[in-house]
């Protein structure tokens, strides 16, 4: 494999593969996908990562930045042009890159299956404000949220605190902060925070929202591939784990359920913007009135997609299979599967466990039921061992 910015010598495909951008768990997972079907992958990363270690990747090309959209379009286009992509599929890992595909989806059309819709529709995913102002016109469950321009404003919300500070678009917030959001226990410490928060995203990008009580095992998901307002894909789950505890960047342990209650929120958003493809949304079950209130809506594979392989949801192979023009069977996740993140869920489980927050006896009888790790597997075993190795890098780079 090459891990340069274009490879000295050109492979020769046997088939139509796909450019996957981000080679961290989420790509791995999606080139495991793939590659169980012969699909070849070529992976695409600005950073150091575990995916270019698979045997499903066929190809890893170090890109010199995927954080600016023009620059990664144009790397792509001229990626695809070296290497004769033409009509591959492109499958995005960050919100950044489903921005950069939307907004320049003409051009990469030329050369590339793009599935992710135009900007028209991911607008809605891309930038919260957006989607609570449309899921409130659904009739959708939200968090009670505002979007201060001022201090002044600030002084106009009236609402019991705690509360949290956080982006309406990720993107700039996260790389500068590390974190999804902030807890602030009064007035002065949210006027604190929304100015902090406003020195890396600007006032008009600074979201204050209610904290629904309950941690992240009040934490669902609706997964699903939609095409032409159908549900061709669908899998519930639920958060058992996650880190940080109380606003969590991630999932540590999930595990698939049965929920049609969201499935029919999510659908009734992703018909409304006319959405076509892989999508994931969040909700968190609010016990003061029994609704399950949207939180986020990803417009790209998800953290633990993987999951869906073992519940019987291929994810991403459907997607692909259905850019190819090949039929694709409806399938609905099964209950009761476990996916789990080890390297990050063992300080988080440890952690809750000396806090009080976790009782032992269930943290080790989830280690005994769940059926995939998000990296670990017999069949293809280096990855794993890089994701050690890598420890010290993506604790600094990510603060996983």
């Amino acid at each position: 494999m090459a891990d340069s910015f274009f490879p000295t010598t050109l492979p020769r495909w046997k088939r139509t593969g796909a450019v996957v951008l981000g080679g961290d768990f989420h790509g791995l997972a999606i080139a495991r996908s793939l590659g169980r079907h012969g699909v070849p992958v070529v992976i695409v990363d600005d950073e150091y990562s575990i995916g270019r270690f698979s045997r499903y990747t066929a190809l890893a090309v170090r890109a010199p930045n995927l954080r600016n959209g023009k620059e990664t379009v144009d790397f792509l286009l001229d990626l695809g042009q070296k290497l004769d992509l033409h009509g591959w599929v492109l499958f995005p890992t960050r919100d950044e890159h489903v921005a950069a595909f939307s907004r320049d989806r003409a051009s990469l059309s030329k050369l590339f299956l793009v599935p992710t819709p135009e900007w028209e529709i991911i607008k809605w995913a891309w930038n919260k404000w957006n989607t609570y102002c449309l899921a409130q016109k659904l009739e959708i469950p939200i968090p009670r949220t505002w979007c201060p321009r001022t201090l002044e404003d600030i002084d106009k919300i009236d609402a019991e605190f705690p509360l949290g500070v956080k982006p309406s678009v990720k993107e700039d917030f996260f790389y500068a902060t590390k974190a999804k959001a902030w807890r602030a226990n009064n007035r002065e410490e949210l006027k604190d925070l929304f100015q902090k928060a406003a020195s890396h995203v600007g006032t008009n990008e600074v979201l204050v929202q209610e904290i629904i009580p309950g941690g992240g095992t009040c934490q669902f998901s609706c997964c699903m591939f939609i095409k032409d307002g159908a549900a061709i894909g669908t899998m519930e789950a639920q958060r058992w784990r996650q880190h940080p505890p109380e606003f969590g960047r991630a999932a540590t342990f999930v595990e698939s359920v049965d929920l049609p209650a969201v499935e029919e929120l999510s659908l009734r958003f992703l018909r409304a913007i006319n959405y076509y493809g892989l999508a994931e949304l969040e909700y968190k079950l609010d016990p003061r009135d029994g609704k399950y209130k949207l939180l986020d809506v990803n417009a790209r594979t998800w953290g633990f997609h993987a999951l869906g392989s073992p519940a019987e949801v291929d994810f991403p192979y459907m997607l692909y299979a259905d850019q190819m023009g090949e039929p694709v069977d409806h399938a609905r996740g099964r209950a009761g599967v476990g996916w789990i993140r080890m390297v990050t869920d063992i300080p988080t489980s440890l952690q809750g466990i000396f806090a009080g927050r976790l009782d032992l006896r269930t943290y080790l009888r989830s280690l005994k039921d769940f059926k995939i790790e998000s990296v670990f597997s017999p069949e293809d075993i280096l990855p794993s061992l890089a994701e050690i190795a890598l420890i010290p890098y993506l604790a600094i780079k990510r603060g996983f």
